[in-house]
C-alpha cells in the first residue's frame, strides 16, 4: 500500500463529502448552510489541489484542472457571501445564499469528476 496514494484519495473524497454536506438542504435556507463549513470545504479543496501538483501524467493534468475549477467556484461563492454579509446594502438574502450554494454545487460536480477519474486511474493500474 502506498501511503501517498492513501492521503491523495482521502483528500479527494473528503473534499467531495464536505462539499455535499454544504450543498445539502434547502438552497435558500441559511439554517442549512454555514459559512464555516464553506471555509472548510475551500481549505480541503486547496489541500487536494496541492497534492495534485506533483503528478505529471495526462490524468494528473485533468485531475488538477477539475480541482482548479472547484477552487474557482468555491472562492467565488466565498467572495459573494463575504460581500453580501459585510458590504452590501441589502445584506445577506436568500437570493445571495442561493447563488453561493449553486456555485458550491458546481464545485461538487468537479469533485465528483475527480473521484470518478481517481477510480478509473486506480482500476487501470497493473500490479
Amino acid at each position: 500500500m502506498n501511503p501517498e496514494k492513501v492521503v491523495f484519495g482521502f483528500f479527494i473524497l473528503l473534499a467531495l463529502t464536505l462539499n455535499f454536506g454544504f450543498v445539502y438542504g434547502e438552497i435558500d435556507n441559511p439554517d442549512h448552510h454555514h459559512a464555516l463549513e464553506l471555509a472548510v470545504v475551500l481549505v480541503v479543496n486547496l489541500i487536494a489541489t496541492v497534492l495534485k501538483l506533483g503528478d505529471r501524467s495526462q490524468m494528473g493534468a485533468v485531475l488538477l484542472a477539475t480541482s482548479l475549477v472547484a477552487i474557482l467556484q468555491l472562492i467565488a461563492g466565498a467572495v459573494i457571501w463575504t460581500i453580501a454579509a459585510h458590504a452590501s446594502a441589502d445584506g445577506f438574502t436568500p437570493a445571495v445564499l442561493s447563488s453561493v450554494v449553486s456555485l458550491a454545487a458546481g464545485a461538487m460536480v468537479a469533485n465528483i469528476v475527480s473521484v470518478i477519474l481517481l477510480i478509473i486511474e486506480t482500476t487501470m493500474l497493473r500490479r
